[in-house]
């Protein structure tokens, strides 16, 4: 996880990692987005943090590819 500040006028998700592009998607959709632009992802609770990791590990079995990290 990165420890900088995230500055949402230089923010390009395109610009990302897949995995970290579906982290983000996925805290979009789950409203906590802004909480992570604004205080970063050390913000989240445990539970939200959860939620996150689980729904990107459900994703990922979804889309048939064991790690997002391979180009």
């Amino acid at each position: 996880m990165s420890k900088k500040k995230l500055d949402p006028d230089k923010f390009v998700l395109s610009e990302l990692k897949p995995e970290e592009q579906l982290k983000y998607e996925i805290a979009e959709e789950l409203g906590l987005f802004d909480k992570v632009m604004k205080d970063g992802w050390k913000s989240l609770s445990a539970k939200e943090t959860g939620r996150i990791g689980g729904l990107m590990t459900k994703r990922k079995k979804q889309m048939g590819k064991g790690d997002l990290n391979k180009s």
